[in-house]
């Protein structure tokens, strides 16, 4: 008989701990091999393509496109074991109830090559970390060619390994009346703890409904839903004597205000999640925790275009890839970090101190259809224009296409923020957080500047540096500035760090 193996949402790492189901790559019917992706899903940070541990039929799928699932709720059930041929070589019931007990006599073996065999699966869940076999091609089993007890048995009563989640009756979960323990609090999730906190849900009163005690999101959810059934039921009780008081002339009022006085009739609400959620935890972290300030100045990058059209000219064997402002201003920021290695650092606000961090990851803005992203060029301070530029802009395309992966959008120092690309002059950005600066760059446009003592039009740009205050003081800002605008005046004053 097959074993019905049920994959769950594994840990994509960084910190993540939900992900949207973008698309599904396989049927219900389909077969597929070990390591095999199976969904593709859009966390807070990349796209990402899911691949199944274990080969054999998918029997279920939890969740259409577009729903949000945390981390470990239940992706797919997949029946492993040939359904050809079941019948010559058919499982006792108790070879059926756990992975160690399940496939054929060698399973018993010590070695790590038998073990994935007999259990059908790998135990890898990521991209890229396979164990190399080639992916089967797609086909999908009529239900008369399963194992009878597979065909006609619901899920959820195939034997499924791992532990499912039983529907406990509320006045189980809500033990208001129970003694508070205190011990930990039977709790794996950061989801669970976090949507307990933002609906002030104690859960030390609640008693999980999974395996030895452990609360689950479903147990959360049930005890929101009964505050809310009680709290509206409190709500209309004690509204109903006065509007048997009021007069008949006098409009009733409504039963919810809606939430912050806007008014809900029309009204269109979209959720903060995937990468808009993730920028607005962000910044609003950011605002929360930094104390931060801006300091700007106007520069003439006449010299500064002048230099990247000669180079960009360049024929014979000093020609080369085109170089790019942005990749001119991120080598600039470099080497005005070599100078106040200040503004290259982190605070750790538990130990109460300054993290100078020794290498420079430049992080860069870039706007997508997906929102907002940060890709970071790592060991900016080791490359020269060409090779930031470069780096810019594999990133960037990385970015128009949601290929780039966690590890890219994470681990900066310093982020430069060209908002000049939308016909913008100036701005005060909100630092990246937990970097300690940004440098905003506006557009570059002709304006009438005094240069060598005359009235002239020149290729005036607005800089922008918003800091946190607490790794240093306004005069290393203003230095560090101060020196970005003479190499944009003056490139030539690069040629000291070359």
């Amino acid at each position: 008989m097959a074993q019905v193996l049920e994959f769950k949402l594994p840990d994509l790492g960084e910190g993540l701990t939900e992900a949207e189901i973008v698309r599904w790559l396989v049927e219900v019917g389909d077969v597929v091999a070990i390591d095999q992706p199976v969904v593709e899903v859009e966390t807070a940070k990349a796209m990402v393509e899911v691949p199944c541990p274990y080969g054999g039929v998918v029997t279920a799928r939890f969740g259409e496109e577009g729903t949000e699932l945390p981390v470990g709720a239940p992706l797919l059930t997949v029946a492993v074991g040939a359904p050809e041929g079941a019948s010559g070589s058919a499982a006792s019931p108790s070879s059926s109830s756990s992975p160690s007990s399940s496939g054929s006599p060698s399973s018993s073996g010590k070695g790590s090559g038998s073990d994935a065999e007999s259990s059908g699966g790998s135990g890898n869940v990521l991209v890229g970390y396979g164990t190399g076999a080639p992916a089967a091609r797609r086909r999908r089993i009529r239900p008369d060619r399963l194992d009878p007890a597979v065909a006609e048995a619901p899920v959820s009563g195939a034997p499924v390994v791992e532990a499912q989640v039983v529907e406990a009756p509320v006045a189980e979960v809500l033990v208001a009346e129970a003694p508070v323990s205190d011990g930990p609090v039977p709790v794996v999730s950061p989801l669970v703890r976090r949507l307990a906190r933002q609906h002030d849900i104690d859960l030390r009163r609640l008693a999980g409904s999974g395996p030895d005690g452990l609360i689950l999101r479903a147990d959360v959810d049930r005890a929101i839903r009964t505050a809310e059934e009680t709290a509206a039921a409190t709500a209309r009780a004690a509204q109903a004597p006065a509007r048997s008081r009021a007069k008949p002339s006098t409009p009733s009022a409504p039963v919810a205000a809606a939430p912050n006085g806007v008014a809900a009739a029309g009204a269109e609400r979209i959720p903060l999640r995937g990468v808009r959620g993730a920028v607005a935890d962000k910044l609003s972290r950011s605002r929360t925790e930094i104390p931060d300030a801006t300091c700007w100045v106007d520069a003439d990058a006449t010299e500064l275009m002048a230099v990247r059209a000669a180079m960009n000219a360049a024929t014979g064997p000093s020609a080369g890839p085109r170089v790019s402002v942005l990749a001119l201003l991120a080598r600039i920021c470099t080497a005005a970090l070599a100078r106040f290695p200040e503004l290259n650092a982190t605070v750790d606000t538990e130990a109460r101190e300054i993290v100078r961090l020794p290498g420079v990851h430049l992080g860069f803005a870039a706007q997508t259809e997906r929102g907002l992203v940060v890709p970071v060029v790592r060991d900016a301070h080791t490359r020269n224009a060409e090779s930031i530029g470069a780096e810019i802009a594999r990133l960037t395309e990385l970015a128009r296409t949601g290929k780039l992966s966690p590890a890219q959008l994470t681990g900066g120092t310093f982020t430069l923020n060209n908002y000049g690309v939308f016909g913008v002059d100036g701005s005060t950005p909100i630092i990246n957080h937990p970097e300690a600066a940004m440098l905003g760059v506006g557009r570059i446009m002709p304006k009438p500047w005094v240069h060598q003592g005359e009235l002239a039009v020149r290729q005036v740009v607005q800089l922008s540096l918003t800091f946190d205050h607490r790794v240093c003081d306004g005069g290393t800002a203003g230095g560090f500035l101060r020196y970005v605008a003479d190499c944009v005046e003056q490139p030539a004053v690069l040629l000291r760090t070359l």
